[in-house]
């Protein structure tokens, strides 16, 4: 089943949990990180987690876009987040393997995040270690940028990866993803579909949710 992943980095923050609950019929509640360092660009952290988790069912999809995670992974968890993805370009190879282990040791799902001009290959280290793989198909940092077609062989690769060693594992893709490229991705292998503007701009937000699922 391909599942939806809407963020709330395209939502009114005024009313977060309005708009949480207009996005009831997806599968995961998407949520964007950023440091300012490992990204050009603010957003929010565990506080805002902690406060929009009594708001959903859904599982939170916290995607960190920080430098160092480990220093911070276990606190996102007891915040709330069901799923916890880091970039392995945030951290030495030996570190990240440290935050996926404390992301599982608190029960919670550990992904991992590539950035465009990333290798497939640098997923290998980690693939025994997480339950979701995420493939960036716009540069990260900022919502709205034009979805990157050139990122999908990649995502065939991974997939084959996945495939042959931790079949288990789903594969997410994040950017640009609207109802013309939503068929794109699926037909190259990802499972998981974040979209941030498509939902929230739509007029009929389940409508759209059922469509960005094919």
């Amino acid at each position: 089943m391909i599942k939806i992943a809407p963020s709330i980095l395209s939502a009114d923050f005024a009313n977060l949990e309005r708009d949480i609950h207009r996005i009831s019929a997806a599968d995961y509640v998407h949520v964007d990180v950023m440091d300012g360092m490992f990204v050009p660009n603010i957003s929010i952290g565990i506080p805002v987690v902690k406060s929009i988790r009594p708001t959903t069912s859904l599982p939170l999809d916290v995607h960190l876009m920080i430098e160092q995670p480990v220093r911070y992974v276990e606190q996102f968890c007891d915040a709330g987040a069901d799923l916890v993805t880091c970039h392995v370009e945030a951290d030495t190879e030996e570190n990240l393997r440290a935050a996926l282990e404390k992301i599982r040791a608190k029960g919670k799902k550990p992904g991992i995040v590539l950035k465009p001009k990333t290798p497939a290959s640098a997923v290998l280290p980690f693939i025994d270690m997480v339950d979701i793989i995420l493939v960036m198909t716009v540069e990260p940092g900022f919502g709205g940028q034009k979805f990157m077609a050139d990122m999908m062989p990649k995502v065939q690769t991974i997939r084959g990866y996945i495939d042959a060693m931790n079949p288990g594992c789903e594969l997410e893709v994040d950017g640009g993803v609207d109802p013309a490229t939503a068929p794109i991705c699926i037909a190259n292998g990802a499972n998981v579909l974040v979209a941030g503007s498509s939902v929230y701009q739509a007029e009929d937000i389940p409508a759209r949710i059922a469509q960005l699922r094919g």
